[in-house]
């Protein structure tokens, strides 16, 4: 398994080679040749992006083994354990009180059985879960079938392990609105583009036709309720890894609602569901071709969003990862790339025409009636995520094993349709 730092200089490699390869096909006339050369640059890119992926990961292990280990040693110097041990008993006798996700943990670590807590123990895991629960609708989930808040710092990692499972559930992507509960939520919208002011003559009365009045409508966000399933492991397991017992979880139910929510808010109905960015965003252009994308195609569509709306600095375009591999090929006028790589070292993305992109595996790929790309302000679609996420712990169901599922409330709604549009293909 390779290190961390051989990962991040093989990434510095293949980006240069991917470079030279570019330049290579712009300096080559020979059409055979350019098609090799092509199928060169997407192989390495195809390579990099498993190494991105794989660094991403060592980067998150490594960030959770130091605050492991950070919390280990505040422990220790507080002697207060992270999960039972001899060193509680004393911890108790000084006056200190367990915190939540400390008796969380304990609570995995023995069967989910809830006689391996002491009174005061229970005491904590109860008024955690009753407390949030308060800010909750009934649906959220229940003491007596074993659910319990996440504690802060596993909400944290659960939320990161999202985001990188598709862009639709990341703040700075899109507008996001947080509330402790559920109850619908009423926004008003307006388009107000096409209004303009008019030149006023001296001694001549304002203009009252009623011709610039502000139309506003209302849009609703809800608050609908999605789980992972359950997840099964062993006993054994939650024992043996209770001081990496958040890495674990943010791993196990991370991926499953990251997936999940991302495909909510890229595709969802709006039907019980949220009203997702494909389906909300209004028609921009429609390909030519059912199996291909052209630059003009590109530029037509980034002309359909009003020039306001590309001021935003959360102007991007969306596709999947093999729109992307078709839209790396394509060149201008002057026979070069519309996209532009990035400086990964520098933290600069890459671009497409100048404007920052989202790669989203929840859309469709290149073929008939699908919508294949999206451009816009996504900072006009908003998000609403009803307080923090709860984890279901059931023992007897799967004894002697655990089943853990996350349950998640949420909701998408795209509140100005003009902002975001779509290129289809035929």
């Amino acid at each position: 398994m390779p290190t961390l730092t051989e990962l991040q200089e093989k990434r510095g490699t293949l980006l240069t080679q991917a470079r030279a390869a570019l330049d290579e096909v712009g300096k080559n006339t020979d059409e055979s040749r350019t098609a090799e050369l092509e199928k060169r640059h997407d192989d390495i890119m195809a390579e990099f992006d498993k190494v991105e992926k794989q660094i991403e990961r060592e980067e998150r292990v490594a960030a959770a083994e130091k605050a492991a280990e950070e919390r280990a040693a505040a422990a220790r110097k507080a002697k207060r354990p992270i999960s039972g041990g001899e060193d509680e008993g004393r911890g108790a006798e000084e006056g200190d009180k367990p915190e939540y996700r400390q008796v969380f943990f304990k609570f995995l670590a023995g069967g989910a059985d809830i006689t391996v807590l002491g009174p005061e123990e229970r005491a904590v895991l109860r008024a955690g879960v009753v407390q949030d629960m308060e800010k909750r609708i009934q649906t959220g989930g229940t003491n007596s079938a074993g659910g319990y808040t996440v504690p802060t710092e596993l909400q944290d990692m659960l939320v990161r392990s999202m985001k990188m499972w598709g862009p639709m559930y990341d703040g700075s992507i899109v507008s996001e609105m947080n509330t402790s509960s559920g109850n619908p939520l009423p926004i008003p919208t307006v388009d107000d583009t096409s209004k303009t002011g008019v030149q006023g003559t001296e001694g001549t009365a304002l203009t009252d036709d009623g011709s610039a009045d502000a139309v506003f409508a209302q849009k609703q966000l809800e608050a609908y309720d999605f789980n992972t399933k359950f997840v099964k492991f062993s006993w054994q397991l939650a024992q043996d890894s209770i001081f990496n017992m958040e890495a674990l979880l943010a791993d196990l139910l991370g991926e499953r609602l990251g997936r999940l929510s991302n495909s909510q808010l890229t595709t969802g109905t709006g039907s019980s569901a949220p009203n997702g960015i494909v389906t909300a965003a209004s028609a921009g252009k429609t390909a030519a071709s059912a199996t291909a994308i052209v630059y003009d195609e590109i530029i037509d569509l980034v002309h359909a969003i009003d020039p306001a709306y590309r001021q935003s600095p959360k102007v991007r375009f969306m596709f999947n990862d093999l729109t992307l591999a078709a839209l790396r090929k394509l060149k201008d006028g002057d026979g070069k790339y519309i996209w532009t790589m990035g400086d990964v070292k520098a933290g600069v993305p890459g671009t497409l025409l100048g404007y920052n992109y989202s790669i989203n595996q929840a859309m469709a790929t290149i073929a008939t009636g699908n919508k294949t790309v999206l451009f816009g302000d996504f900072g006009k679609y908003w998000v609403r995520k009803v307080g923090a996420p709860v984890i279901g712990v059931l023992r007897e169901r799967f004894w002697p094993d655990l089943g853990i599922a996350g349950l998640i409330r949420f909701d998408g709604e795209l509140l100005d349709t003009a902002a975001v549009k779509y290129l289809v293909q035929p």
